[in-house]
């Protein structure tokens, strides 16, 4: 179910998921949701700490209510542990790092080869910002299993150029050996593999038998990251941007997603309705 060719246009353009229900239920008929989410700006706000981003009772049950009736997956650049510590939720499948860790309730760990012989890399890619970036005010560095993220949310802004430059400099200390995904005012510096969140929900629906015509899934995300997904869903699957056209932080962006969603009431009132 991959994409060929996912149009792209201004996210301002985007018909609204619930205010256009009836053309979503025209692109859902006959086919059984399965539901991939975002958690960071999809599901919480985006918060100045990462550690602070912790999910309302009222959409973890939202969430919890959508999984008794469909297959529900948070996909995450966040590590798998974490995401399944804040969402409380048992019965999720989860894909954290970006896709290179997957747990499903009913097999555990699905283990991928991807990204899993890069620690000592890692390693040395965290120390590396630490000491670089440990001189700029508001600077955060956060270790993850199969990436090390740089944020400068906190950073004054005249500053935030320094931690641009850093990244760059340590991806040219490691030729060919890393990539760098910017963010929402983060670098996710990872090795430089052909995977990201499009291919883990591909690998999924394949691997959950859900690629079957029969099956309709819908991907909801607000970052760069998520454009993967949408590309890779587009044609057979259907794609929620989550955020407002006038926001500064996606202010001139496109995207590939075939719906909008502008608030995170609008998303709990969403996953509420395909539960009903």
């Amino acid at each position: 179910m991959r994409g060929d060719g996912a149009a792209v246009r201004p996210i301002g353009d985007l018909p609204h998921a619930l205010d256009d229900g009836d053309r979503l239920a025209r692109d859902l008929s006959g086919r059984k949701p399965a539901v991939f989410l975002d958690y960071d700006g999809t599901l919480t706000p985006i918060v100045d700490r990462p550690e602070d981003a912790v999910i309302s009772g009222s959409m973890r049950e939202a969430v919890r209510g959508l999984a008794a009736r469909c297959p529900v997956c948070v996909v995450s650049g966040r590590d798998r542990p974490v995401v399944q510590k804040l969402m409380g939720v048992d019965d999720l499948i989860v894909a954290g790092s970006h896709g290179f860790d997957i747990w499903s309730p009913a097999g555990g760990e699905i283990r991928r080869e991807e990204g899993g012989d890069f620690a000592t890399l890692l390693g040395g890619v965290e120390a590396r910002l630490r000491e670089a970036l440990g001189a700029i005010d508001g600077a955060l560095v956060e270790p993850k299993k199969s990436s090390v993220a740089a944020h400068y949310r906190l950073v004054p802004e005249d500053e935030r150029p320094k931690v641009g430059r850093v990244v760059e400099e340590v991806l040219a200390e490691h030729p060919g050996e890393l990539k760098v995904t910017p963010g929402k005012m983060v670098y996710e510096v990872q090795p430089n593999i052909d995977w990201d969140k499009g291919k883990a929900v591909l690998y999924l629906l394949r691997a959950l038998g859900l690629d079957g015509d029969d099956a309709a899934p819908i991907y909801l995300g607000d970052d760069i990251t998520d454009e993967h997904a949408f590309e890779a869903l587009s044609g057979g699957g259907i794609g929620v941007f989550v955020g407002r056209a006038d926001d500064p932080e996606t202010a001139g962006r496109t995207t590939s997603a075939d719906y909008a969603l502008h608030t995170f009431e609008e998303v709990e009132r969403f996953l509420d309705t395909l539960a009903r």
